[in-house]
């Protein structure tokens, strides 16, 4: 006997859909607060997270201690690459003593460019993010990597401050 098209459009309708959440973690405590924050505030099981991270060889290239030979660039970009290393291992740790299914997407790039376009390839619903908390005029000058999410994303975008942060800045 053929199912009733109505129930299966109710069972259909009472079922979850799976929401798609990146988190933009760069190792800083004010990435490692938003993670944390998700998992208190946001997650429910069945969430597929995806922990973007995106490192940042800009202080290489612009240091005044950069020069052509090869051996100290060499040792230059190891000792970065130790340092992604010792995040990504901060990320894992993070995301096993969760208990949730978490990827680790490793970027290229500039991280606000990387972050928004890996956010539309796995096509997630919200990305949620930290901040440097960085002042007024630094951030003016220079950009952050969180107004150019919430800029250029066609997704929700959760930024995550501390209270520590957001009472310094009232205080000014």
């Amino acid at each position: 006997m053929p199912r009733d098209r109505t129930e299966n459009m109710s069972t259909a309708s009472s079922e979850k859909p799976t929401t798609r959440v990146l988190i933009a973690m760069d190792g800083s405590e004010n990435s490692l607060y938003a993670f944390d924050w998700y998992m208190e505030n946001v997650h429910r099981e069945g969430n597929e997270v995806f922990i973007a991270h995106c490192p940042d060889y800009s202080a290489l290239v612009h240091s005044p201690l950069m020069t052509s030979d090869p051996t100290f660039v060499s040792q230059m970009l190891k000792h970065e690459e130790e340092t992604i290393a010792l995040i990504i291992n901060k990320i894992k740790e993070k995301i096993s003593g969760s208990g949730i299914r978490g990827r680790i997407l490793r970027l290229t790039g500039e991280a606000g460019h990387s972050i928004v376009k890996a956010a539309n390839m796995e096509k997630v619903d919200v990305i949620i993010t930290g901040t440097r908390g960085m002042g007024k005029v630094r951030r003016t000058l220079i950009g952050s990597v969180s107004d150019y999410i919430i800029h250029h994303s066609h997704v929700p975008v959760l930024v995550c401050r501390h209270k520590e942060e957001l009472l310094q800045e009232s205080k000014k």
